[in-house]
């Protein structure tokens, strides 16, 4: 199996192209430069792994929760090259580049969306159960119920990106259905009421 992964969901941009088992990746922490930075990351981990477009069986994508703006790049490039070259796209959650880093028992990925509140996924096993958008007393019922919190800081997203790919990837459909996740309003439609 070969794949070409993209993760601009939040700060660090992850870019690995998988060749059989082997990995190449590339990460840049430069949060605001995904959209310079991303195709030369791919071209750069393409070449390392001696691969083509052409060469891919799909390409994956985090498709969210996350920042706005680095989702719709990840998102718009994924589907550009997925369009280019006839190659499906699997679309993967932010929750899962979090669960998938560390597949031990229950857990809960957990993305801070700021002023106390945080998009949250259970998982059981490396079944993701429904997302939402928590507070953090919801969060500690959570915990009680013996859901172990799994954060950016303390995991290896690009290793869960790679391992959700490895997993999911029977799920990966046509490009035109690769869309963001969006757990609630944007700030600025929430500033609209």
């Amino acid at each position: 199996m070969n794949f070409l992964a993209v993760d601009t969901s939040y700060e660090r941009l992850f870019v690995a192209a998988y060749r059989g088992g082997e990995v190449f990746s590339r990460t840049e922490n430069e949060a605001m430069r995904h959209s310079v930075l991303l195709m030369d990351g791919i071209d750069d981990v393409l070449s390392k792994a001696g691969l083509t477009l052409g060469e891919l069986d799909f390409l994956a994508c985090t498709v969210g929760p996350g920042s706005f703006t680095g989702v719709r790049i990840g998102i718009a490039a994924v589907k550009g090259m997925c369009f280019a070259a006839n190659l499906p796209a699997l679309s993967v959650t932010s929750f899962d580049t979090l669960a998938y880093a560390d597949r031990n028992g229950k857990r809960l990925a957990l993305i801070d969306a700021g002023h106390g509140k945080f998009y949250a996924c259970p998982y059981e096993n490396d079944v993701a159960l429904e997302p939402a958008f928590l507070g953090e007393e919801e969060i500690n019922a959570l915990e009680k119920r013996g859901y172990r919190p799994i954060v950016s800081e303390t995991c290896d997203r690009g290793k869960g990106l790679i391992t959700a790919a490895e997993v999911l990837y029977k799920n990966a459909a046509p490009a035109r259905e690769l869309t963001a996740l969006y757990l609630r309003k944007s700030a600025a439609e929430e500033g609209r009421r």
